[in-house]
């Protein structure tokens, strides 16, 4: 079941739930407006994010959309995977960890400042898919599987043609891209599992 409330996140993630709640408070004293995408308290100004709450195995998080644009207030920030985010920053939270609220409000009344001022980092398009050599031939001697495969979002797409290829041996392509077929034609991405 989606979580529709702040409420029902927090009750998710009962380890962070003090933390939550305390980021909640100090996002809700600003202008900001809590909603909920992607199964997560988002915070937005005039419909655009600008900050958001993540609960995760080891940390909770308080997520920068635009994270990369922050001059005055960097010195917490994590890029929680280089090389993939251009823009997202996130400042993590451990266990036990006394939150100083007074410093992070200024991040987040940095950040609410940049998105005023329409400053944000667009995502670049996207490189064309290249499909590795061995899902090709699996492509032509099976229609139905090529057909499964383009009912993927490019995103998930691009997951599967990096997995296979991104192996140096061939035994190590073939044998990922047996994994793989299974997934393909019953329409569960490669990371669906880890997307709940």
């Amino acid at each position: 079941m989606p979580v529709k409330s702040f409420e029902e996140y927090a009750e998710k993630h009962q380890k962070w739930k003090e933390q939550l709640q305390q980021l909640r408070e100090l996002l809700l004293s600003t202008e900001l407006e809590e909603t909920i995408k992607w199964g997560a308290p988002t915070y937005v100004l005039n419909n655009k994010n600008v900050v958001g709450l993540g609960s995760f195995k080891n940390h909770c998080a308080l997520w920068f959309f635009n994270g990369a644009l922050l001059q005055q207030n960097t010195k917490l920030l994590v890029n929680a995977q280089e090389e993939k985010t251009k823009a997202l920053r996130q400042i993590r939270f451990k266990e036990n960890d006394q939150l100083q609220l007074s410093v992070l409000k200024k991040y987040v009344e940095e950040a609410i400042q940049l998105q005023k001022d329409g400053k944000e980092i667009k995502p670049r398009k996207s490189k064309p898919i290249e499909i590795p050599t061995e899902l090709e031939k699996a492509f032509k001697n099976d229609a139905s599987l090529k057909s499964a495969f383009e009912k993927f979002t490019k995103g998930k797409q691009r997951e599967f043609t990096e997995h296979i290829a991104s192996a140096k041996r061939e035994a190590t392509r073939i044998s990922r891209l047996q994994k793989c077929i299974p997934m393909i034609k019953n329409g569960v991405g490669l990371n669906d599992k880890y997307r709940k």
